[in-house]
């Protein structure tokens, strides 16, 4: 049996043959928007409210070839991110990634990341803690996970936020057939991780077409396995733990942080599965949250994976149930409201949303106030700088700033309701500060 120093051995030889994921590398920034890797818009899902602060710490714990590093860098530019991973193949992708996504940071800001070669088990190496920490797709590969995420856990500041992506055991069933299948016929060849590649390649070239593996594999995954990294990083990797909710929730249990909810909430709702069914239901009412998660589970076995988010204490949170708070809030639109401004946008999950007039109405109400205009034009001061004064062209002072208004001060000229404000709300297009 493996030792853990070999299962990580092995782990660093694969991804150093295979580096992972395989995205091509450009000279733009990342393409597209995953909000749960936004600081704003990752602190308002989990605490009803926008972050006091943008000038945050961001661990990418288990980088790989960086993709996840440059949404981080530009989504957060005032933040700085460190970025770690064991692989050092991979790490050299993510450096070169950055650095040419960031030639481009006039565009957005971003600032380059600290890239180190290190383990999850030795985050203890860094200096400080961390507000944020990501580790999507990593804890499944440790040998001993629980230790991993411990570690992690260690480093997150107080009121900080962990962002994590582990495999689910259900949904992927087939997966774990064809690696043992791979396993199996590579005999004394298995950690030859290239030839794993070929066998599994010609395992599904020669099953028939009504095969189960062979459906299940162009249904969900024949797409991104046409590359071979992809193809490995799913067949032939030398360590993977899948997990089930109740395995799941000792590992949660074990990190000693607050559990603040899946990513994908509306996956987790009871009533699309069995909202036809009132009695069903109301069974269900005596079932604990960790009950009613695996009874879900266990009806849509679909699922592939857990994404979710933790917390240590103390992560303040508002739900906004107090009208008064409510009125008194300041909303201002989310970043990662696409399609803005129209009465049709996406919201940050890319979900269709069909806005009415009012809503529209109140929408444009959240955007900031104009500047005042400007009296006399810029003005040309001498500031003291290194190396002698120089001049430098600053903004006049205008009228007073006109201050953005509150949840009430805009709901007295549109006719909405606080439950649609709630309902806006609820799909992130707004971000609420409290007064």
């Amino acid at each position: 049996m493996e030792t853990s120093p070999d299962i990580s051995a092995a782990v660093r030889r694969l991804y150093d043959t295979f580096p992972f994921p395989p995205d091509p590398l450009s000279d733009e920034p990342p393409p597209g928007y995953n909000w749960r890797w936004s600081w704003p818009d990752a602190y308002n899902f989990c605490t009803g409210q926008k972050p006091q602060k943008l000038d945050i710490r961001i661990l990418d714990a288990g980088c790989g070839t960086g993709s996840s590093t440059d949404y981080l860098i530009h989504l957060n530019p005032e933040a700085s991110v460190t970025a770690i991973d064991l692989s050092s193949g991979a790490l050299k992708v993510a450096q070169e990634r950055c650095r040419r996504s960031s030639s481009r940071a006039s565009l957005t800001g971003a600032r380059s990341a600290d890239f180190r070669h290190l383990s999850l088990y030795d985050a203890d190496q860094l200096e400080g803690e961390f507000d944020l920490i990501n580790c999507v797709g990593v804890l499944h590969h440790l040998p001993d996970p629980i230790r991993g995420i411990q570690s992690l856990a260690a480093k997150l500041a107080p009121g900080g936020l962990m962002h994590i992506f582990v495999y689910a055991e259900l949904g992927r069933w087939e997966i774990q057939l064809m690696q043992r299948a791979i396993a199996l016929l590579q005999g004394t060849q298995k950690g030859d991780y290239p030839d794993g590649v070929k066998v599994g390649r010609e395992i599904f070239a020669s099953l028939p077409e009504n095969n189960r593996l062979v459906k299940y594999e162009k249904q969900r995954w024949a797409g991104e396995n046409q590359r071979d990294e992809c193809f490995a990083d799913m067949y032939v990797h030398p360590q993977e733990i899948d997990y089930n909710i109740e395995t799941l929730f000792e590992l949660i249990d074990a990190s000693g942080l607050e559990f603040i909810g899946f990513s994908n909430p509306g996956y987790w709702q009871l009533e699309r599965l069995l909202g036809k069914a009132p009695e069903l239901m109301e069974r269900a009412q005596g079932l604990t949250e960790r009950e009613l998660y695996r009874l879900i589970e266990l009806l849509d076995t679909e699922i592939t994976h857990y994404e979710f988010f933790l917390g240590k204490k103390p992560v303040n949170k508002i739900d906004w149930s107090d009208d008064k708070a409510l009125l008194a809030a300041i909303p201002e639109l989310s970043v990662c409201m696409h399609g803005w401004p129209s009465q049709q946008v996406f919201d940050c999950n890319y979900q269709l949303v069909n806005l009415s007039s009012a809503e529209f109405e109140f929408l444009q109400g959240c955007l900031p106030p104009p500047a005042p205009p400007c009296q006399g034009g810029e003005k040309e001061v001498t500031s003291p700088c290194q190396g002698g004064e120089k001049e430098v062209t600053s903004p006049c002072q205008g009228g007073e700033k006109e201050v953005q208004k509150t949840v009430g001060e805009i709901l007295a000229d549109v006719e909405v309701g606080l439950d649609e404000v709630r309902s806006i709300l609820s799909k992130q297009l707004i971000l609420l500060t409290p007064s």
